[in-house]
């Protein structure tokens, strides 16, 4: 057990997101959305409040009603607000979203002058990493400055603090101006990272080199197709220093990578998919949820593959996040651990 206030602190992007209403209907015939609260460490945050840990999270908002909307969630989510600034003169930011299951969900963003891009190493000092139990940081909070050196402070005050790390490494091609500068800004942050979690797709694109490796078919409605072998970028991953590499691998559940070339199968939950996207959130939030109570990497993923599961069968992200008993009751009924 720990005396510090707070379980923990998720970093980066933060925006209302506008899903939907029409499953199954393409993009251009969508006739109405429903807004939610969303972005990666917004969701994860919410998750883990609702599993009963106490979590707060570091964002920029703007001094926009859409920020009203996302703060008046947190609050009554139980997520700790107070160190989200208000940034004068950006956007709190959007995202909208079309739902055609089983494997299409285009997907826009609308982040010019993002308010969560603008967070400085002074909103990291005034949030005091010292205090959590764990961060976890975005990827996508590595892509511009001033956020991207404030993410690297909130890690290096984690590291000086023994507060774990864990970093998603939340790959989104269209955020970044060359695809290759994520893989060479996520290697820099790696040595000081506890555990790193991404899909297949993300590991290689964190080792990714040689531009002729990737191909982008569409930017809005799938991921890029990411050529080279998957072996090899994990391991290319955990020689930089990491204790674990989690691998989402979706409905077939999720894999725990080691230095020492250990590799470990977790199966997942076999449910009907309604919407793909806030999966890989609620792994993240199951599996930190498991590492705060000190179970092991293999428990820990399975309360992941258990939280995603569930989300896919709903309609977003944060407001569709399980609650504990919820989950527990869901494990139980499929088996357990």
């Amino acid at each position: 057990m720990t005396d510090k206030p707070y379980d923990l602190l998720t970093y980066g992007r933060s925006s209302i997101d506008l899903y939907s209403n029409d499953i199954g209907a393409p993009f251009e015939e969508i006739t109405s959305f429903g807004s939610f609260a969303g972005g990666s460490p917004l969701n994860i945050a919410t998750g883990l409040s609702r599993l009963g840990g106490k979590a707060a999270l570091l964002t920029g908002m703007g001094e926009d009603k859409v920020a009203d909307f996302l703060l008046r969630f947190l609050e009554k989510e139980g997520v700790e607000t107070k160190f989200i600034p208000r940034i004068a003169g950006t956007r709190t930011s959007a995202v909208v979203l079309g739902i055609e299951p089983p494997d299409r969900f285009p997907l826009v963003y609308y982040r010019d002058n993002c308010a969560d891009s603008a967070m400085t190493i002074d909103h990291v000092i005034a949030a005091n990493v010292s205090q959590f139990r764990c961060l976890e940081i975005s990827g996508t909070a590595l892509n511009k400055e001033p956020c991207r050196s404030a993410a690297f402070f909130a890690v290096e005050e984690a590291v000086r603090n023994a507060v774990p790390v864990m970093l998603d490494l939340d790959f989104r091609h269209d955020q970044w101006h060359d695809p290759r500068a994520f893989g060479i800004t996520t290697r820099a942050l790696l040595p000081r990272v506890t555990i790193a979690i991404g899909t297949e797709e993300e590991v290689l694109a964190t080792m990714l080199t040689d531009p002729n490796q990737i191909t982008i078919k569409h930017q809005q409605i799938s991921a890029p197709e990411i050529r080279g072998n998957i072996d090899e970028a994990i391991a290319g991953i955990l020689q930089l220093g990491i204790e674990a590499l989690i691998v989402k691998r979706g409905s077939d559940g999720a894999s725990i990578h080691l230095p020492d070339g250990t590799a470990t199968d977790v199966p997942g939950f076999p449910v009907d998919i309604v919407n793909v996207l806030g999966a890989g959130d609620a792994f993240a939030t199951g599996f930190i949820y498991g590492y705060l109570q000190g179970w092991d990497h293999y428990k820990s993923c399975r309360m992941g593959n258990a939280c995603g599961a569930i989300v896919v069968t709903r309609h977003g992200c944060a407001n569709f996040m399980p609650y504990h008993d919820e989950l527990f009751a869901f494990v139980e009924e499929k088996g357990g651990f």
